[in-house]
């Protein structure tokens, strides 16, 4: 018996490219939760597991440097 394999290419799938609306939108919700962020105080930050100097470097990032996966 002899066994035939198919070496066909899968496919690749384009994700589509954030919107410039969508950039602007995911910037300014990135902005509001840096400063929400920097309102916390010292025992809710321990509680999530930051320190305040963890804290202040999440606020102080540009507001187009988003997560990753909220590009998806």
């Amino acid at each position: 018996m002899t066994m035939t394999t198919c070496n066909t290419p899968a496919r690749t799938t384009r994700k589509p490219q954030p919107t410039a609306f969508r950039m602007i939108k995911l910037a300014l919700k990135a902005r509001n939760q840096r400063r929400a962020l920097r309102r916390l105080d010292s025992a809710t930050l321990a509680d999530l597991g930051l320190t305040r100097k963890q804290a202040e470097q999440e606020a102080n990032r540009p507001i187009w440097d988003v997560p990753a996966n909220w590009l998806r």
